[in-house]
């Protein structure tokens, strides 16, 4: 059985894309306080893969994971995305009423400002560190004047019932999850790779790289650039390309190697589909 580490507790999205991604396997979910724990524990070979949240599609890219995975020297193998609908929960015995305190991350309190300002104008927001631990300190400390704000597994785990559905203002979000390894993917099939790089401080640097990719077929699908720690004004950019012809992908590396300062192959593995909801 896999040892999956995840950002949070269970019941938190994290856990919902481990199980997506593993679908009818078997795994063991390792629950980790930060982001960096999560690393070290695949560095320390205390699990075998991990599953890290990198954007979203309202709230964006999640930079510090950029630099956790490239300081850990860990491999992406592979991706998930999972549809973030939210939920008002509480304990069983809670009247609407009754609600004075609502808790949740601070993304998902943010993704739910109208319905909150339209039914809870006068509730106290207690910004937590995931979803799922909201849900869970309901249980923990008894609360019956109080709410939480999460997903269908939280409210399934601990029990809670769930009083309103889909209570995100923008019904198309999305979380992009990355599944993280020690190691580099040794199955075959990838179409899909992302990649670090450092270029020159000259006119038509960057775009000299970026040429080589749709001169080879190859789709640009995401570009972030990140601040190099201790080197002001130089960043690290961050591309994700997606290729049908592998032969055409090796060239265009064979061809940036020569072209840029430094390239590290974060990973290469195959695209995972987003499934979009009508809802």
């Amino acid at each position: 059985m896999k040892k999956v580490a995840i950002q949070g507790v269970a019941g938190s999205f994290h856990e919902d894309a481990a199980r997506k991604y593993f679908g009818t396997d078997e795994i063991e979910i390792v629950e980790c306080r930060s982001f960096q724990s999560v690393c070290e524990l695949v560095d320390t070979d205390q699990v075998d893969i991990a599953v890290m949240a990198i954007e979203n599609s309202i709230a964006g890219s999640i930079l510090q994971n950029y630099s956790l995975i490239r300081d850990y020297h860990l491999r992406i193998i592979g991706e998930t995305y999972v549809h973030i609908q939210l939920n008002l929960m509480t304990l069983p015995g809670v009247k609407r009423e009754d609600v004075k305190t609502i808790y949740s991350h601070p993304v998902a309190i943010r993704q739910c400002v109208e319905y909150i300002e339209k039914y809870f104008p006068n509730a106290r927001i207690i910004e937590n560190q995931d979803t799922a631990m909201s849900g869970k300190i309901l249980v923990r400390d008894q609360l019956m004047d109080a709410a939480a704000i999460g997903n269908l597994r939280t409210a399934e785990i601990y029990g809670l019932n769930v009083w309103d559905s889909g209570i995100e203002t923008n019904k198309k979000n999305y979380t992009r999850f990355w599944v993280l390894s020690k190691h580099a993917n040794q199955n075959g099939g990838a179409n899909k790779a992302s990649l670090a790089f450092e270029v020159g401080h000259y006119y038509g640097a960057l775009a000299r790289v970026l040429n080589i990719f749709a001169e080879n077929q190859i789709n640009l699908n995401k570009i972030q650039s990140i601040p190099i720690v201790g080197k002001p004004n130089e960043y690290t950019i961050h591309v994700d390309v997606e290729f049908n012809a592998e032969e055409n992908y090796e060239k265009a590396i064979h061809r940036i190697l020569k072209n840029v300062s430094s390239l590290s192959i974060l990973g290469e593995y195959v695209r995972a589909e987003m499934e979009i909801t009508n809802q």
